[in-house]
């Protein structure tokens, strides 16, 4: 008789759980429990806020060829049923989270992609799965590299978690794409390749154990197999003649392997087929080891059967634990070093909390408003200095209204030459007509508004210019809120515009009446020429009012009944110099800097009021992005420390 037909029904008798605890090792199994739980629980929390996204944990990764019996080992161990079929089942990464309990009911728990869901029959098993891989790889065939956690918690089973990958294939089938292959071996690679990671590799007894695609890869990621355990499948299956090949191989005669080799024998589909529970499934295993010619050695090495391989994978996930930790830590702190540091580099960002983002956005007005505040009052802005953009103006418009002079004084002499040939009646010698002095006054000022309205018009552009690179600067990264106060900006700039424009046309109008105090023009007299080249004598007392030197009606009839020259005349154009090359941008100033700011920082202030903080401190700039990114790392690397400081 075949060692595979020695079981019968009474050899089954009084058998329990293979992962109840017997009377030889119960004590020392419950205490090696009571230890693992703890690193293992660490590892969990650790994946669980995402630290694996920045360093890598300490993990057992399940990789085997496409019907290599992978499905029926993780059946064995968790003690449910995993989704099975023919081609590739295994379509995205499940973590398989094993958590023993000392007593109470079988739950479950699966999430993936936000969506978490609860659970306490262990029948839905295979129905979730497939469904959770529908939603992330879609109702085809393809792959997905997206995490699915399935949480079992059963006092029938060890404290154990593994990451089941997708079988390799070779040859894709129909709705496949032509590189499913190379996909499926990069996801597996993304985690067999991590130097925390075991690779567990299943793999059929009934084939070639050095041609098997899963060993491979194993031995190109694990040249030394220092962390790699191989597990054979299917041993009732293979040839007769055969079971001193497949005991070389678990001896490690042939490809030899640090953590070696365990055989079991797992429900196969004439077992399912039969409607063999998986506890009655394993108890027949346990008797196939037992009664077998061959490997019943195995047996006693504790190389055989699913309670081995749990006990086994048990003891070195805890161990590469214990020695991954201290590496781990100094990981942790290198990283969360690097992200501080790199974080300093970015200008500070929005809390992520949303109750903080309302004093932040206050925070970044305020700020904002304060350095409005400055320009306007000493004109400097950072490292700049508006006034240096305006003087240049400034002086352009001096220099154009000195140089009108020549004009005027032109147009003086012209009137007077005019007035003489063609308009002199019965009137004497050099009293000419002070309306058409005044004539030419008004024509020249008016000649002067549109130049004005021109430097005003270039002064909105320039501070404009600089409300607005403030604006940038502030809210760089915050584009909503750039695009409201830089509306804002143009709209107070429009606004102070039209009221500087009228004001200078107000003030071009009222320079058109000829006036001026005699006061102001007695020094320009004195300081001239005139009252010599008329032979006043300017010492004669007689010639001036007692109070504060001013000519008198004597001193302005002599000085008048002299030959009238467009000196004269001119000289009242150096008072309308003097007035409009100070007023007109003083006025502006006032209008387009001053009042601007003053105007601007209370909008800005009022724009808190009622404020959508989030929509306002939404990010889309890559640069908001990569701190956002920053600063999440930075939670989960503290978080990390914390947590392995905890339970160290």
């Amino acid at each position: 008789m075949d060692d595979r037909d020695k079981l019968s029904d009474s050899d089954s008798q009084g058998e329990g759980s293979p992962f109840s605890d017997s009377q030889n090792h119960g004590v020392v199994l419950s205490h090696f429990i009571e230890s693992v739980r703890p690193l293992v629980e660490l590892i969990d929390s650790l994946r669980l806020i995402g630290i694996d996204e920045d360093i890598g944990l300490p993990s057992i990764a399940v990789v085997g060829d496409q019907s290599s019996g992978k499905s029926s080992v993780l059946e064995a161990l968790s003690g449910v049923a995993l989704p099975r079929g023919s081609g590739i089942v295994t379509r995205c990464p499940l973590e398989l989270k094993l958590r023993k309990l000392k007593k109470g009911p079988w739950s479950g728990i699966i999430s993936y992609n936000g969506h978490k869901e609860t659970f306490h029959d262990p029948l839905k098993v295979d129905h979730l799965v497939r469904e959770a891989q529908n939603k992330l790889a879609g109702n085809t065939v393809g792959i997905c590299d997206e995490l699915i956690t399935l949480e079992i918690s059963s006092p029938d089973v060890c404290d154990l978690t593994l990451i089941d990958l997708p079988g390799i294939t070779r040859v894709p089938v129909h709705g496949q794409p032509e590189d499913i292959g190379d996909q499926i071996k990069t996801l597996i690679l993304k985690y067999i390749a991590k130097r925390e990671t075991i690779n567990l590799v299943v793999v059929p007894c009934n084939v070639d154990i050095a041609t098997t695609e899963a060993l491979r890869m194993a031995q190109e990621v694990d040249p030394e197999g220092h962390r790699t355990l191989a597990i054979l499948t299917k041993p009732d299956l293979i040839d007769r003649g055969a079971e001193i090949d497949v005991l070389n191989i678990v001896q490690g005669k042939i490809i030899p392997l640090s953590k070696g080799y365990i055989i079991v024998r797992c429900r196969g589909q004439s077992d399912i087929n039969n409607k063999i529970p998986l506890d009655k499934a394993m108890q027949m295993e346990m008797k196939f080891f037992r009664n077998h010619h061959y490997f019943s050695s195995l047996l006693n090495d504790r190389k055989a059967s699913t309670q081995c391989l749990a006990d086994k994978l048990t003891k070195e996930l805890v161990d590469h634990i214990k020695k991954s930790l201290p590496y781990l830590t100094e990981q942790i702190q290198t990283r969360l070093l690097n992200v501080q540091r790199e974080l300093k580099s970015y200008e500070q960002g929005p809390p992520l909390e949303e109750e903080l983002m309302g004093p932040f956005l206050s925070e970044i007005i305020m700020k904002f408003s304060n350095q409005i505040h400055e320009l306007s009052r000493t004109g400097r802005s950072k490292n700049k200095n508006i006034y240096a953009l305006l003087r240049p103006v400034f002086k352009k418009w001096d220099v154009y209204l000195r140089g009108t002079e020549v004009s005027f004084t032109a147009k003086v002499k012209e009137m007077i030459d005019k007035y003489n040939e063609m308009h002199r009646g019965r009137e004497l010698l050099t009293f000419s007509d002070f309306c058409k002095f005044e004539c030419v006054i008004k024509d020249h000022v008016a000649a002067l508004q549109d130049p004005a309205l021109a430097i005003l018009k270039h002064i909105r552009d320039i501070v404009q210019n600089e409300f607005q690179e403030l604006c940038c600067s502030s809210f760089e990264q915050y584009p909503q809120l750039r695009y409201i106060v830089s509306n804002m900006v143009n709209d107070i700039q429009s606004k102070q515009e039209s009221k500087g424009e009228k004001r200078i046309r107000e003030f071009i109008n009222m320079e058109q009446l000829i006036f001026t105090q005699d006061k102001v023009l007695q020094q320009k007299l004195n300081h001239s020429d005139i009252p010599q080249e008329a032979g006043v004598d300017s010492s004669e007392e007689n010639l001036y009012d007692d109070d504060d030197k001013i000519f008198n009606s004597k001193g302005c009839a002599l000085l008048d009944a002299r030959n009238l020259t467009p000196d004269k005349l001119a000289l009242y154009h150096e008072i309308v110099y003097q007035r409009l090359t100070d007023y007109v941008p003083m006025l502006i100033i006032l209008f387009m800097l001053k009042d601007a700011a003053n105007t601007l920082r209370h909008q800005m202030m009022e724009l808190r009021n009622g404020a959508d903080v989030v929509k306002l401190l939404s990010e889309d700039s890559e640069r908001g992005r990569m701190r956002a990114n920053l600063k999440h790392r930075l939670d989960r690397l503290t978080q990390a420390r914390d947590l392995i400081s905890i339970r160290l």
